[in-house]
């Protein structure tokens, strides 16, 4: 059974992409799923100083062991003024440090939604760019739009359309 380790890119205790990653990440068959929480890796905001006089965090050592330990990651990410939220940028930040390939040369599934139409389109291309750099394998993406009219906790996506794309997206990714 493969491992997947899903969260959402977000510090907000009731994320929207948390619950869109969790979603995603339980559509594989023959998979067991790790959810993460941004909250158990806050950490100082990032600077060479605070490395130099303190070195690397151990919470950014424990993310970057728990990423190794993935065969599949799948992560949704809020946007902060059309980009990555402060607390996935300074685990980002922090983990690159221990490797700039983060990610470990694994397989990615990124999402994203808002509750705008938009559905953090800016973000997610962003990351879409970005996690190669990073170490990702970016198998795949989605943006959900409006977010609280497309989804329902109970029934996840919950419009025949979009749920169809996301779901056509996640057969088409060998695990």
């Amino acid at each position: 059974m493969k491992k997947i380790i899903a969260f959402g890119a977000s510090s907000s205790k009731s994320s929207i992409n948390k619950k869109l990653a969790v979603y995603a990440a339980n559509q594989f068959q023959n998979a067991s799923v790790e959810v993460l929480d941004l909250n158990d890796f806050e950490m100082p905001i990032f600077s060479a100083d605070k490395e130099s006089e303190t070195g690397i965090p151990q919470l950014a050592h424990d993310f970057y062991n728990k990423i190794g330990t993935a065969d599949f990651i799948v992560i949704s990410f809020a946007e902060h003024n059309g980009a990555y939220t402060a607390a996935f940028k300074n685990v980002l930040d922090w983990a690159s440090r221990i490797n700039a390939k983060t990610f470990q040369e694994k397989p990615a599934l990124l999402l994203s939604t808002s509750p705008g139409p938009r559905g953090g389109s800016s973000v997610l291309e962003i990351a879409k760019n970005r996690f190669p750099f990073q170490g990702a394998i970016v198998k795949g993406t989605f943006s959900l739009p409006s977010f609280y009219e497309n989804f329902d906790v109970v029934n996840g996506i919950i419009n025949d359309d979009l749920k169809n794309q996301l779901h056509g997206i996640i057969s088409s990714i060998e695990l």
